[in-house]
């Protein structure tokens, strides 16, 4: 497989910090808001933004969770070997609240699907909204598109997009790969 850098740290940090001037527009204080982070990569976006959010912006106490879908997917009895569920954290109500799932990369939208169907056994929120960080915008199974998006990378189905994070790979980076 071939593997090619398509963004860098410096593109990366551009996104992030435009997502979150994004939330701040849309949510203010956060006071009615809770940030989700989907695992397992959903969690290391959510993590940046949080951190964002408080040193840069001086937002502090925003409400963040974290959601495991795996017994939620259309295909997890398709999978083989045994299911390595993750955590999920999630310590506020979510009634009436206004709730952004976050992922790293959008393809099909069967996982996004998945979140909001495990997020209703929290409660009803007000409304739910979308953050990814890289939108595969030719890839859809399903009619879902992101309110915040970092950026937008055009690839085919074959291909794979990865990000890597410097807390867990070593570097910040997004990478696309090419089976061969």
């Amino acid at each position: 497989m071939s593997k090619r850098e398509i963004i860098d740290a410096r593109a990366l940090n551009i996104a992030l910090n435009r997502l979150c001037c994004k939330l701040i527009e849309n949510h203010g204080d956060f006071s009615n808001s809770i940030l989700i982070g989907m695992q397992p990569r959903g969690v290391q976006v959510l993590e940046r933004i949080e951190k964002l959010l408080e040193s840069t912006y001086g937002v502090q106490g925003v409400r963040t969770g974290v959601l495991d879908i795996t017994f939620y997917r259309d295909d997890f009895r398709r999978r083989p070997g045994h299911l390595q569920p993750n955590k999920t954290r999630i310590d506020h109500l979510v009634e009436d609240q206004k709730v952004v799932f976050i992922d790293d990369v959008l393809y099909t939208g069967r996982s996004i699907r998945a979140a909001m169907d495990a997020i209703l056994s929290f409660g009803r929120p007000a409304k739910m909204e979308l953050l990814t960080l890289i939108d595969r915008r030719f890839s859809r199974d399903l009619p879902i598109q992101p309110d915040y998006k970092g950026r937008q990378v055009d690839s085919i189905a074959s291909q794979r997009v990865e990000v890597l994070w410097e807390e867990v790979d070593g570097r910040d980076a997004v990478l696309l790969t090419d089976p061969e």
